[in-house]
C-alpha cells in the first residue's frame, strides 16, 4: 500500500502545469520594436516582389506541383526574417498588417501611374501573329511549346497557323485569337486561356 501512494504521489508531481501569467507575457509582448518588424517586412515583401518579377509570368500564372512547393518553402524560408524570432501574436498581425498595407498600396500606385505597372506588372507579349511564332519572347518568357500547344488546344486550335495572335497576358495566361476565312478575308474571335 505504501508503495502505491508514493508511486500515485510521483505521477501527480510529473503532470506539467501550465504558467498562464507566463503565456499571456509571450503572447502580447513583443520581442522586437514594432518599426523594425514593419521594416522587415518590407524588405522581404519587396525582394519576393522583385524575385517574382525577375522569374517572368510564366511562374505567376502557372502552379505546377514543383511551384507550389517553392512558394510554400520561399514562404518558409522568410518567415524568420520577417519575424527576427518574436512569436508572439502582435509581432505576427503586426507583420501581416505591412504586408497586406504594402500589397494594398502598390496595387494602387500600378494603377494610378502606367509606368510602375509596366515596371512591377510587365506588359502583355505578343507570341504568334498571323499563324508565325516568335521563339524569342517564348524564350524570354521561358515558355515551352509544349505549354504553347497546351494553351491553344484549349483555345480550340490544332496548330500555330490557325491563330490570327496569341499573347503571353501579364498574369501569365495566354489569350488568343484565331483567324477565321470567310470570303477570303480574316476576321477574329477571342479566346482566353491560362497557359
Amino acid at each position: 500500500m505504501v508503495a502505491f501512494a508514493t508511486v500515485l504521489v510521483v505521477a501527480v508531481h510529473r503532470v506539467p502545469t501550465v504558467d498562464i501569467r507566463g503565456l499571456k507575457g509571450r503572447m502580447w509582448n513583443l520581442a522586437i520594436p514594432i518599426w523594425e518588424l514593419v521594416l522587415r517586412s518590407g524588405v522581404v515583401y519587396g525582394f519576393l516582389l522583385v524575385l517574382l518579377r525577375l522569374t517572368g509570368k510564366r511562374q505567376i500564372g502557372q502552379l505546377a506541383p514543383f511551384d507550389l512547393v517553392l512558394l510554400l518553402v520561399l514562404s518558409n524560408a522568410v518567415q524568420n526574417s520577417m519575424n527576427g524570432g518574436d512569436n508572439s501574436l502582435v509581432g505576427g498581425l503586426v507583420s501581416a498588417a505591412t504586408l497586406v498595407a504594402l500589397n494594398y498600396g502598390i496595387g494602387y500606385a500600378t494603377f494610378r501611374s502606367k509606368r510602375l505597372e509596366a515596371l512591377v506588372e510587365g506588359r502583355p507579349q505578343v507570341v504568334i501573329h498571323n499563324g508565325r511564332v516568335f521563339e524569342d519572347v517564348m524564350r524570354r518568357a521561358k515558355l515551352t511549346h509544349h505549354e504553347l500547344s497546351a494553351a491553344l488546344r484549349r483555345a480550340g486550335c490544332s496548330c500555330p497557323e490557325e491563330v490570327q495572335v496569341a499573347i503571353l497576358e501579364n498574369n501569365g495566361s495566354i489569350s488568343v485569337v484565331m483567324r477565321s476565312r470567310r470570303e477570303g478575308s480574316l476576321s477574329s474571335e477571342g479566346a482566353s486561356t491560362s497557359a
